[in-house]
């Protein structure tokens, strides 16, 4: 059962039965790219500022809420969205959708704990910078969305996130944690009427504490960079990045294409084009992988890879081959339709995620406005055709038309 409830559609609830454990999670459309005039990562940062304190609860109560039951309370922040989301016993689901609109609608932001909290995203910048793998991903989406607010790195920089004020942190989530920005979604074993009524009371909470409505302003992005660059980073391996721009969420049907090449190019499974060629045939690379990521009005699909530097020449033009035979020619009718139904496969096993599922109802609603039922999606996804495919291909992996970057 899935229904759809509440003012301006801020809500969405889907009945498991037979899970003792249910999950809630407030869906906010404000991320990265909406940072505006304020500085790099206070996004990503303003995330963990609401867990610091609200107008009712310290850091300490806000920690110990929902943990004394046995829950789990989270947060994550992408280019574009800022989740807050729970998972405890269904019969604690009414409280935590309370924390969450709180945390998202009231937060204090104690000056104390802000200072102390710069010090844990400092250290998590500087994780990633350690980790060579993540560093050239988000060089790479520097670099192709170069002038444009999707190219700011989520966490920011050391100086950006250290300049952040409390005033600063008010103004950026008074001005974008907006009613007309949120979904409320929750997954769980209980009655309909219920779970409509919690999340009824939760949708009025959000519009008391935050009467201004909004709805998400971007930036139109409209980029054609390429580039092909190598950094000298001196690490013990070398790690590659290829890609390029892919079709936006607002494309339907390119949208589901563009997904089923990434999973056929570099997906999960050992049998993908390039992990069968480049680590299972070969043993050229310690992992090699495909994601496709759609914005609202452009998407990217990267290619990532580490290996010897001295095996990089030969990963580059097995790679590149590799590409080209996509672009070339249809996949055969057999080892496509495999394709498909592995595929179908994943989504099935993801969506038996609870956690899952009720995030994918939250990016969906965002996203659209609506939830995209699983049955149209497969069948959608079933009538691919090989040719539709390659065409993908073509589009974004044409030589001359993708980029790449490569540290070593």
């Amino acid at each position: 059962m899935i229904t759809g409830f509440s003012p301006e559609g801020i809500g969405y609830a889907v009945r498991r039965a037979g899970a003792a454990v249910g999950y809630c999670a407030l869906s906010i459309g404000c991320g990265t790219r909406h940072e505006a005039s304020f500085p790099s990562g206070i996004a990503h940062f303003t995330e963990h500022a609401v867990f610091k304190g609200t107008a009712h609860r310290s850091a300490k109560s806000i920690n110990s809420c929902l943990e004394i039951l046995g829950g789990e309370l989270n947060a994550f922040t992408t280019k574009e969205e800022t989740v807050i989301h729970a998972t405890v016993l269904k019969e604690d689901l009414s409280r935590a959708l309370r924390l969450l609109v709180e945390l998202a609608t009231e937060p204090s932001f104690p000056k104390d704990e802000i200072e102390i909290e710069k010090g844990v995203v400092v250290e998590e910048i500087q994780s990633y910078k350690d980790s060579p793998a993540d560093d050239v991903y988000d060089c790479f989406e520097e670099l192709l969305f170069k002038g444009h607010p999707l190219s700011r790195p989520i966490l920011g920089t050391e100086e950006s996130v250290q300049g952040i004020t409390v005033e600063q942190l008010k103004a950026y989530s008074s001005g974008g944690f907006l009613p007309g920005r949120m979904v409320l979604s929750m997954v769980a074993d209980l009655p309909e009427e219920k779970m409509v009524a919690m999340v009824l009371r939760a949708a009025a909470r959000i519009h008391s504490n935050q009467a201004a409505p909004g709805k998400t302003k971007s930036e139109i992005v409209s980029l054609s960079q390429f580039f092909d660059k190598t950094v000298k980073k001196d690490n013990h391996e070398a790690n590659a990045v290829f890609g390029g721009y892919a079709p936006s969420l607002a494309e339907g049907r390119p949208r589901l294409v563009a997904g089923l090449l990434a999973n056929v190019l570099a997906g999960p499974a050992s049998n993908s084009v390039l992990g069968n060629e480049l680590r299972e045939k070969h043993g050229w690379v310690y992992g090699v992988e495909a994601s496709y990521t759609p914005y609202c009005d452009t998407g990217i699909m990267a290619i990532t890879l580490g290996c010897e530097p001295s095996n990089l020449g030969k990963v580059t033009k097995s790679l590149r081959r590799e590409l080209q035979k996509m672009c070339d020619t249809p996949m055969a009718a057999r080892t496509f339709a495999s394709a498909k139904k592995q595929l179908l496969g994943q989504m099935a096993v993801s969506t038996a995620n609870g956690e899952a599922q009720c995030l994918g109802l939250g990016k969906s609603m965002l996203s659209f406005g609506r939830v995209l039922e699983d049955d149209v999606v497969r069948q959608e996804i079933s009538s691919i055709t090989a040719e539709e495919m390659r065409a993908m291909a073509v589009r974004i992996f044409t030589p001359g038309k993708y980029s790449s970057l490569t540290f070593i």
